[in-house]
């Protein structure tokens, strides 16, 4: 893992993140409106795989029920762009369910900043309540991601079971518009698209200043040993309460990236198992370096595209293959081996440049003769 004093990680970290804005801002040039709103969810992914690496690449606190967040955020999106899309009418699947009027507690969703603004705050609410409960009574590690894994399963429970009021086990889609804004319309899937490209340039650069701030240092060190940090004066409490509150909020706002680029959520895709893929990603690209979190997403991401075009049944076992290989020979994902080659190239090359390799070449000079 390429560490926050690591030069070599550092210019690495750079080089990577330049090639891949450049990519991004070049794409729709290149790509069919197909692809570029692939690519537009791949972002959204990536913005929340930065959110995990926060917790759990520098808190050390593993998540396995991101999922909920970035559901909530999708659902509130969602729910005003399907009431913009009925002019002022029932969602369909409330009239299938008998239902005559809209739910008080939908009602302020039919205005599009309430319904941005819930995407946000309702996950950092239930991040912040669920953080500082946990943190006050010490648990962390395997029962912290379990306990996270247990809240997955609630909410897909509670959401396939509200039919009426959530769109049970087909959730809500069949959106058109957007602000009036035809939601099909290529220009309109563009601009959406260079939205997410503006957020996750924004987040990422927000995570890197606030992982290589004094607070960030706390969060290490927590993630290294909370009792040291403890017994030094701070209260772990309120980082991780914080912390997790805001990766929450971040997965919220991929939730509403996704579900405009997407047009669908459901309770399957807020579950265990992809909130298990999220770890994933980040596990591929490298926890603990924002950079590898988002290059995690896209790849495993882009891969998993391919791949269900021709295997559609094997994805699952092959994502399965791809973690227990990356935990076993590359503990540190992509960015962490790119580093060490690095490092491995400089060492080589400054090895020559001070004549270190002359006792190599001695004895076939020798031999010769």
């Amino acid at each position: 893992m390429a560490r926050l004093g690591s030069k070599e990680g550092s210019q690495v970290t750079r080089f990577i993140s330049l090639a891949v804005i450049a990519l991004l801002l070049l794409a729709p040039l290149f790509l069919s409106e197909f692809r570029l709103s692939l690519l537009g969810k791949f972002l959204s992914y990536a913005i929340l795989a930065l959110g995990i690496d926060l917790i759990w690449g520098y808190t050390g606190m593993l998540s396995l029920g991101h999922g909920v967040f970035f559901g909530l955020g999708a659902y509130c999106t969602a729910m005003y762009l399907k009431l913009e899309a009925t002019g002022g009418g029932l969602p369909d699947f409330m009239s299938w369910s008998g239902l005559t009027g809209l739910p008080w507690f939908w009602q302020p969703f039919e205005h599009g900043w309430f319904a941005l603004v819930m995407a946000i705050v309702l996950p950092v609410s239930l991040a912040a309540i669920l953080g500082y409960l946990t943190s006050r009574s010490r648990i962390h590690g395997v029962y912290f991601s379990i306990l996270t894994q247990a809240l997955a399963l609630i909410f897909v429970i509670l959401f396939v079971g509200q039919q009426p009021y959530t769109g049970g086990t087909n959730g809500i889609t069949n959106f058109s518009t957007i602000f009036g804004y035809d939601l099909a319309a290529p220009s309109v899937q563009t601009v959406l698209y260079y939205i997410s490209v503006f957020f996750l340039v924004a987040t990422y650069l927000f995570c890197h200043r606030l992982v290589n701030s004094r607070f960030g240092r706390i969060l290490v060190a927590i993630r290294d040993s909370e009792n040291r940090v403890r017994f030094s004066g701070y209260n772990p409490v309120w980082f991780k309460t914080f912390v997790l509150a805001l990766s929450a909020g971040i997965a919220g706002l991929a939730g509403a990236l996704f579900v405009t680029q997407v047009g669908i959520i459901s309770p399957a895709m807020m579950g265990i198992v992809p909130s298990i893929e999220m770890v994933i990603w980040v596990a591929v690209g490298g926890r603990g370096t924002l950079t590898g979190a988002v290059i995690g997403a896209i790849l495993v991401n882009a891969a998993k595209s391919s791949f269900r075009e021709s295997f559609p049944d094997a994805w699952l076992y092959f994502l399965g293959f791809l973690f227990i290989l990356v935990v076993l020979l590359f503990p540190d994902g992509i960015t962490g081996l790119f580093t060490r080659l690095s490092h491995r190239y400089h060492r080589v090359t400054s090895n020559i440049s001070t004549g270190k390799t002359v006792k190599s070449v001695q004895p076939l000079e020798s031999n010769r003769v």
